[in-house]
């Protein structure tokens, strides 16, 4: 189980950078402007917005991980969504001290001679460290980059004037229509691998077009809402042992390892509750996990090694863990 320290960070710059789209600079608050822990593209971090409410929410390092002096995020303003878009919108201005924990990264770039980026709205933000990776490897590759309108497409003008319309194809659906996946994913080959990060139909479309024609373990996502079962599980109650205090707990059909272990007591980091973020990825001793998150690999899965508490049960009657 993860037991990353808490940082108190403050708000170092704000600025609209596109319509519904905050960028925040952040610092170390004590000592200010001291060296931040070291991050990798694809990495990120856990904002704990409103410790009164447990608004805690997950936004992507999108800087240069070479500066360790300030971290830097995006955030889409998301007026139907659960409030903590709200928040940095409506909240925080220069001089706003947070909490945050990480950083962490479930989405990492794995070296490789060519790359495809497809990057949905906001989900452009892990993507731009990766791009910069990419570069200083000298490796081939391209990026296509959706949104609603032109004005929605955070950092679009910055991307084109840096790497050129060669490798950037901005493709507003104003103008363009949906994303051409079929055209982005023409010619696969086994030493190219495709990142992608935006909203559930575009991760999904991707999906069902790389699964056709393309060979497994080239497709890496990220994902701003857990993915959708095909079939609703049918939850069973089961035992679970706290490897470290030797407690027999009994989860319930309804209710999660996380809300039954926090129920009897026990202390353990959690962020957003629907499988998305990994933070409460949680190490498994004994037993068979049912894997319903949407961070994990297959590879990962298939070794059971852990779990995401917050939305994983177990196969069988009892299930160990390293808590």
């Amino acid at each position: 189980m993860s037991t990353t320290p808490e940082m108190q960070l403050v708000v170092s710059e704000t600025e609209l950078i596109a319509e519904g789209v905050l960028a925040l600079t952040l610092r170390l608050r004590e000592p200010y402007g001291a060296e931040l822990p070291a991050w990798q593209p694809g990495a990120h971090i856990d904002l704990v917005l409103d410790p009164s409410r447990d608004l805690v929410r997950q936004y992507s390092l999108c800087g240069d991980p070479a500066d360790r002096r300030n971290w830097h995020i995006a955030v889409l303003n998301e007026p139907a969504g659960r409030g903590g878009s709200a928040y940095v919108h409506g909240k925080l201005t220069q001089g706003s001290t947070l909490i945050a924990r990480g950083p962490r990264n479930h989405f990492p770039l794995h070296p490789a001679p060519r790359y495809r980026f497809i990057a949905g709205g906001i989900g452009i933000t892990p993507l731009l460290p990766m791009l910069a990776e990419a570069e200083a490897q000298g490796a081939d590759w391209t990026l296509l980059y959706g949104g609603r309108t032109r004005q929605s497409l955070a950092y679009a003008t910055e991307l084109t004037d840096r790497y050129g319309s060669r490798r950037i194809r901005i493709a507003p659906q104003s103008e363009t229509g949906h994303l051409d996946l079929s055209a982005a994913l023409a010619d696969p080959t086994p030493d190219t691998l495709i990142y992608s990060c935006g909203p559930a139909p575009l991760l999904d479309a991707l999906t069902a077009h790389h699964a056709t024609t393309w060979p497994p373990g080239t497709l890496h996502l990220e994902r701003f809402q857990p993915k959708e079962a095909a079939e609703q599980p049918t939850d069973s109650t089961f035992e679970l042992t706290l490897a470290r205090s030797s407690r027999t707990l009994t989860v319930a059909p309804g209710a999660s390892i996380l809300q039954t272990v926090r129920a009897a007591g026990v202390d353990v980091l959690y962020s957003c509750t629907e499988g998305t973020c990994g933070t409460c990825e949680t190490d498994v001793v004994e037993g068979v996990p049912d894997h319903r998150d949407s961070v994990l690999t297959d590879e990962e899965r298939e070794s059971g090694e852990t779990m995401l508490i917050c939305v994983s049960r177990c196969k069988g009657p009892r299930l160990v863990l390293d808590l």
